[in-house]
C-alpha cells in the first residue's frame, strides 16, 4: 500500500480523511496517520497529554473500553490556516463510564508536515 502523502492535501481534504477511517472503525489507524510525534491532547479543562506514545496509549484505553458503539456522526467541521473544528455526535456504552450520549468539539491544530500537533476536546461530561 503506497503511503499517502498528507502534504499534497488540503487541510480540508486531510480533515475529511481522518473523519473517515474513525467513522469506518479505524480509529487507531487514523491516529498513527495522522497525528505528529509531539502531539498534546487535551480533555476540557485537564491537563494534557504530551507525546504521540503517551496519547496512543489514552486512545487504546478508551476503544478498549467501548462494550457497545451505537453512533457516531460529523455534525459541522470548519478548517482554516491549519486549525480544523470538527463537531461530533457520539453514542456509545464504555466500561468504566456507562451510557455516552453526547456532542463533542475537537479544535485540531496542524504542522507543516499535514499532521496534528495539538488537539483539545470540549464536551460536557
Amino acid at each position: 500500500m503506497q503511503k499517502l502523502d498528507l502534504t499534497s492535501l488540503t487541510l480540508r481534504e486531510r480533515v475529511e480523511a481522518l473523519n473517515n477511517m474513525i467513522l469506518s472503525g479505524h480509529s487507531l489507524a487514523a491516529f498513527e496517520k495522522f497525528y505528529a510525534d509531539e502531539v498534546t491532547m487535551q480533555e476540557n479543562e485537564e491537563s494534557p497529554t504530551v507525546g504521540k506514545a503517551a496519547n496512543r496509549i489514552r486512545e487504546e484505553e478508551v476503544a478498549g473500553n467501548i462494550v457497545e458503539f451505537r453512533h457516531a456522526e460529523v455534525k459541522n467541521v470548519l478548517a482554516s490556516d491549519n486549525i480544523s473544528v470538527v463537531e461530533w455526535d457520539y453514542d456509545f456504552t464504555h466500561r468504566e463510564w456507562g451510557d455516552r450520549k453526547f456532542t463533542q468539539v475537537s479544535v485540531q491544530r496542524w504542522n507543516s508536515e499535514g499532521q496534528i500537533v495539538n488537539e483539545k476536546f470540549y464536551y460536557n461530561s
